[in-house]
């Protein structure tokens, strides 16, 4: 086993191979044996034992449980993190509603392994999120000019049609389309947030402004928009 300089879990490599054949302290009638798991092991297979000492407990090869002695989760590592999933991508807006922010947190589980994927997912999202804003939900083009009407910046129609969101070349929502790669995705969660933070969280931090101002201070603002 090759350690880690880093304090990660030590690595099985394709040296321990030639070390078992050449250890003359092996029997013969087990080296054959242990010759094999070696090749497997340094191939990065999961290799499972009984320990004889107690046989509910169980040896495992190529596979690293840690525990984190803040939170106490446990983490599984193979030859990449197992679990928990790692998430790649900016945190979602926090105004998302349950539906969108399961497409975005799966499609943050899934963008370092398959960018494609993750998309796919982020196009679904921006269209339930334009349902969720009082459009159709059929037809994200029509959507999002009716959102640029009632103030989505027209530059973020125009960034979503870079995307394939919309336009021309706009990819049906939850479709994969070969030509996205991971710049891609990461745009596209960047404009979830941003429909998200113009279209729900300003006007929700204004009405919150508004409503902590005192009475008469609304009455009278309500009273000069009446006028107008």
């Amino acid at each position: 086993m090759r350690p880690a300089s880093d304090g990660a879990p030590g690595v099985i490599d394709a040296n321990i191979v030639e070390r078992v054949r050449k250890d003359s302290n092996v029997p013969a009638e087990q080296k054959a044996d242990l010759i094999s798991w070696a090749e497997k092991a340094a191939r990065g297979e999961i290799l499972l034992a009984d320990k004889a000492d107690s046989p509910f407990t169980l040896s495992v090869t190529n596979i690293d449980i840690s525990r984190c002695f803040v939170c106490k989760h446990f983490a599984m590592q193979h030859d990449r993190l197992i679990h928990p999933p790692a998430t790649t991508g900016p945190q979602p807006n926090a105004d998302l509603s349950a539906d969108v922010l399961r497409d975005y947190k799966e499609a943050q589980s899934i963008v370092a392994l398959s960018p494609r994927g993750a998309a796919a997912l982020l196009r679904l999202a921006i269209q339930k999120l334009c349902k969720e804003l009082g459009e159709e939900g059929k037809k994200i083009d029509a959507d999002i000019a009716s959102l640029v009407k009632k103030g989505l910046n027209p530059l973020v129609q125009k960034s979503l049609d870079i995307v394939r969101v919309v336009g021309n070349e706009a990819v049906h929502p939850g479709v994969i389309d070969l030509r996205d790669d991971m710049d891609t995705a990461l745009k596209l969660f960047g404009l979830v947030n941003l429909i998200a933070e113009q279209m729900i969280s300003a006007p929700k931090h204004v009405d919150a402004l508004y409503e902590s101002l005192p009475e008469e201070k609304r009455k009278g603002i309500e009273d000069r928009d009446k006028r107008k």
